[in-house]
């Protein structure tokens, strides 16, 4: 390699590495949103999740097509800027940033928590001060890994998705045969029926559970063979957690009474009522379920706290991923500063990004930490919060960035099917309307239209649920667009409108550098064609 070559991030993710990328954020969210959800949505948690799981079919096919035909990092904010304008882009992808940094954090925390079911000094009820220094030391050697490499980092992953994808299915098949009741599911449906209210706040909580295909995304431009790799495993990971969602809200219901579960002291408690007064206990709902499925629960009592803290753990280390790819993706297309996309010459990965947001992530832990730590300013957060604890409100603001996100991807997605109709999508989401448009034939989504429109209605669920949440998610974008104004003033760039790009050239130039030679020849042709026909429809 030449000596004056630009460092550039490695194409080291397998097949299986893209899957797990995207399962060891998904999947573990359901560790973390099936308590949230339950506590909200109660004998309505599986229409929850039911809804909010079409959403997330629609968010997949969306993202599965535009990470197949545009594969480079940066995920939904490259496929807004592309699709809507620069600014746009900002937005999305200060949204996604957002929601990353605060995974780092959330995921971090709840894992622990869920060690410390087995090692009790890790209990955030009993030691805070402990549990809080090892969620820092978590975040700290995600960082470092990452740091290092992505080789390195998605071996980790994909070991530890492999043992969950076995472990959530066992627990399902022993809970499903031996423990399951049909009628027990009418019933607790018929008299734990929520209010409208906390329908509309479990749903937007449910979205949780369905957050991390942007990992997928993100690790596009480091996938071997991205437009032939991403269909496959971004299809296969919808059907798996949308299947673990569902059937796991089902359970729940159908599967114990309201007086059944035990804390990790082994003291009775109200299942129901658990989750509305305990954020600790309501982060390892799968694992008191687990200890409740007959002939096997006496195994998952043993080892689920354990793999889900990993799993959580991994969740975290994708929102260090995530967002240090969305930071370089950005600055790459100067909506952020440069110094965002400087690449270590040794380990080749986006090293300020990596510390700079992973920082952040430790500040929100702190932040969210301080009640446990510092009882005296247990009541000033009370009212900050509206009775929420902090780490209730990460997970709001969560909910917030991938809704606000989302919105936008499904916009841009009808975007770029107008305005880019000549690029060849080896993955297209079904259910089109052919029309012509600017002289091209294009096919226009329902799919998209469908899903852009359950997106916002989740949208609106959080902000109209979330006291706090409505404030400080919009606060954040404010902020995010007054930074970007100053920076593209500075770099004297288009404000509000986008810097001039070659579309063309840029598309070329990714599709030979994934190696998709064979869609960079069909893209070439289609262009070269379109020409032809517009030189002779005017007649020169």
């Amino acid at each position: 390699m030449s000596l004056n070559k630009k460092p550039e991030l490695r194409r080291s993710v397998t097949p299986w590495g893209s899957f797990a990328w995207g399962y060891s954020d998904v999947g573990a969210d359901i560790f973390v949103g099936l308590g949230l959800v339950l506590a909200s949505a109660a004998g309505a948690s599986n229409v929850a999740f039911l809804f909010a799981g079409i959403v997330y079919v629609c968010i997949g096919l969306a993202y599965t097509e535009l990470a197949a035909t545009y594969p480079v990092a940066g995920g939904g904010q490259y496929f807004v800027t592309r699709g809507l304008g620069d600014v746009f882009g900002f937005v999305a992808g200060w949204a996604v940033l957002l929601d990353f940094t605060i995974d780092v954090a959330l995921f971090a925390w709840a894992s622990v928590d869920y060690l410390g079911q087995l090692i009790t000094p890790f209990d955030s009820a009993l030691h805070p001060w402990t549990h809080f220094i090892v969620v820092i030391v978590l975040i700290a050697a995600l960082c470092f890994l990452n740091v290092v490499g992505v080789r390195e980092s998605t071996a980790f992953q994909g070991f530890v998705s492999a043992l969950d994808v076995i472990s959530e299915t066992l627990i399902l098949c022993f809970g499903f045969l031996f423990a399951f009741r049909p009628d027990l599911l009418v019933h607790t449906m018929q008299t734990a029926w929520p209010n409208p209210f906390h329908l509309m706040q479990g749903i937007s909580l449910a979205i949780v559970s369905f957050v991390g295909l942007e990992s997928i995304a993100q690790a596009a431009e480091e996938t071997q063979r991205p437009a032939s790799i991403i269909p496959r495993t971004s299809v296969s990971l919808i059907l798996t957690i949308l299947i673990f969602a569902l059937s796991y809200s089902n359970l729940a219901l159908g599967m114990q009474t309201w007086h059944s579960l035990h804390d990790a002291h082994g003291h009775a408690i109200a299942f129901w009522q658990l989750f509305p007064t305990s954020s600790d206990n309501q982060g390892k709902a799968v694992a008191l379920l687990a200890e409740q499925v007959p002939y096997y629960g006496w195994l998952a009592a043993r080892y689920v706290p354990l793999l889900g803290a990993v799993l959580l753990l991994i969740s975290s280390n994708s929102g260090v991923f995530g967002s240090s790819r969305i930071a370089y993706a950005m600055s790459s297309a100067n909506l952020l500063p440069s110094t965002f996309k400087r690449v270590h010459a040794r380990y080749r990965t986006p090293v300020i990004s990596i510390l700079v947001f992973t920082g952040l992530a430790a500040f929100e832990t702190l932040f969210a930490a301080l009640p446990t730590l510092a009882p005296a300013a247990h009541a000033f957060y009370a009212r900050l919060f509206h009775g929420e604890d902090g780490i209730a409100f990460l997970g709001d603001l969560y909910a917030f960035g991938a809704a606000t996100s989302y919105s936008f991807v499904f916009l841009a997605l009808i975007a770029l099917r107008l305005k880019e109709p000549l690029a060849p999508r080896k993955f297209k989401m079904p259910f089109n309307i052919p029309l012509v448009f600017r002289g091209e034939r294009a096919e226009f989504p329902v799919i998209g239209v469908i899903g852009f429109i359950g997106i916002v209605s989740i949208l609106a669920f959080t902000l109209a649920t979330h006291d706090i949440g409505r404030v400080a998610g919009p606060s954040w974008l404010v902020v995010g667009i007054v930074l970007y104004m100053l920076y593209r003033r500075n770099k004297r760039l288009p404000i509000f409108g986008s810097a001039p790009r070659d579309w063309r050239t840029e598309q070329v130039d990714i599709l030979r550098h994934s190696g998709e030679l064979e869609l960079m020849d069909e893209y070439v042709a289609n262009v070269k064609a379109s020409d032809a026909r517009k030189r002779l429809s005017s007649g020169t």
